[in-house]
C-alpha cells in the first residue's frame, strides 16, 4: 500500500489548488520546497512534509497565501495510544518545520524589499497605470518602470513589495508577508478607511479626505483590520468593499462584510449600498 501514498498525497495537494508543477515527491519527514502550478517561473511558495512508512502522515501549504493543510491516507487505521502519541510528536515537528522555514522566508523577503525599496526612487504622477486611474503616487516609488508599493506592519516595518507594470499587471515580492500588512495613504483624524487596491485607497482618501489603508486584497482585509483596530481601538474604521458583482459570491463584499463585523467597524459597498453599520 505504501507505493500508493505518494499518489494520494498529490492528490491532496490538487485538491487544495496547491499542485506541484514538477519533481518527485521526497518522503524523508523533512520539508521540502516546490514551485505551485500557476506561480511564476522558479517561485518556491509551496511547502510540503511526507512520511510514507507505518504511519503515513503529511502536511502542505503555501507561504504566499498562509495556506496550511494536514493529509492522512484514506486506509488509515484506528491508532492505539501510543501511535497517536507519535502522531500527535509528528504533526508538531512538521508545524515546527514549517514555521521555522517560513520565519527565514520572511526574514530574506524583508531583507531584499529594504534593498529594492532604497534603490526606487519617488514616483510622480506620470506613470501610465495612475494617468488611467486618475490618481496620484501616495506614498509609492518607481523601479523599473514599475510602481512600488510597499507592505508594512503597524509597527512601519516594512515586509514586503508590490509592483504595478504600466498595463496595469500587479506581482508581489516572492516569499514576503503580505497577511496583516497594508500601505497607508494620510494620517488616521476622524476614521480611517481600509479597502483592497491601491487606486481604490487614493480615490477614497482624494476624495473623503479620510486616512486610509490599502490592505491589497480581499482576504487580507479581516487581518489588516483587526491590527488597525488593536493599534486604533477608538477610531471608527471603514471597510470599503471591492463589489464583485460579476463574481458567484461576491468575494469582495463576502470579506469586507466578516471585516466589519470583526472589528465592529461600518461597511462601505460602491454604487449603491452606501455605508451601513453591521
Amino acid at each position: 500500500m505504501t507505493a500508493f501514498y505518494p499518489d494520494g498525497f498529490r492528490n491532496a495537494l490538487a485538491v487544495a489548488g496547491l499542485t506541484m508543477l514538477k519533481g518527485e515527491l521526497i518522503a524523508d519527514g523533512a520539508l521540502h520546497r516546490y514551485q505551485i502550478e500557476g506561480d511564476k517561473a522558479g517561485s518556491k511558495n509551496g511547502w510540503y512534509v511526507l512520511h510514507t512508512d507505518a504511519q503515513p502522515f503529511g502536511a502542505f501549504g503555501s507561504w504566499k497565501t498562509g495556506q496550511s493543510e494536514t493529509w492522512f491516507p484514506a486506509s488509515s487505521a484506528a491508532m492505539n495510544e501510543g501511535e497517536r502519541k507519535a502522531m500527535a510528536a509528528r504533526i508538531a515537528a512538521a508545524k515546527l518545520a514549517r514555521d521555522t522555514e517560513q520565519a527565514a522566508v520572511y526574514a530574506a523577503a524583508r531583507q531584499r524589499a529594504q534593498g529594492l525599496w532604497e534603490k526606487a526612487k519617488p514616483a510622480d504622477g506620470g506613470h501610465a497605470y495612475l494617468i488611467k486611474k486618475a490618481v496620484p503616487a501616495y506614498g509609492l516609488k518607481l523601479l523599473r518602470q514599475q510602481l512600488v508599493v510597499p507592505l508594512r506592519d503597524v509597527e512601519g516595518t516594512l515586509h514586503s513589495l508590490q509592483f504595478i507594470g504600466v498595463d496595469g499587471r500587479k506581482t508581489f515580492l516572492t516569499g514576503g508577508r503580505k497577511r496583516g500588512c497594508y500601505h497607508a495613504i494620510g494620517r488616521p483624524e476622524a476614521a480611517l478607511c481600509i479597502c483592497e487596491g491601491y487606486a481604490t485607497g487614493a480615490t477614497i482618501y482624494q476624495t473623503t479626505g479620510n486616512a486610509t489603508a490599502v490592505a491589497f486584497d480581499a482576504g487580507n482585509l479581516q487581518a489588516v483590520a483587526k491590527a488597525l483596530r488593536q493599534k486604533f481601538p477608538r477610531l471608527p474604521l471603514v471597510i470599503a468593499a471591492d463589489n464583485d458583482t460579476e463574481t458567484p459570491g461576491n468575494p469582495g463584499v463576502t470579506a469586507a462584510q466578516a471585516a466589519a463585523r470583526a472589528v465592529g467597524g461600518a461597511l462601505a459597498v460602491p454604487s449603491f449600498a452606501g455605508v451601513a453599520h453591521v
